[in-house]
């Protein structure tokens, strides 16, 4: 029982470690998910008022 209860052991440290490695990992992710996020609602901004801009001129080009 005892060296059952040291493998346990082992294993529930190894866990531990994984777990440790995957949180870290998805800390990560998010954080480069945010970033991402928000260069697309810069972009977004900064392209509206040329769309609006561009769509205006092509309207008043077809006489509209």
């Amino acid at each position: 029982m005892r060296e059952r209860l040291q493998q346990l052991k082992k294993e529930l440290q190894k866990g531990e470690v994984e777990m440790a490695r995957l949180e870290q990992h998805r800390q990560q992710l998010r954080e480069t998910m945010l970033r991402i996020a928000g260069a697309i609602q810069v972009l977004e901004e900064l392209t509206a008022p040329n769309a609006a801009a561009e769509q205006a001129e092509q309207l008043a080009a077809a006489g509209m």
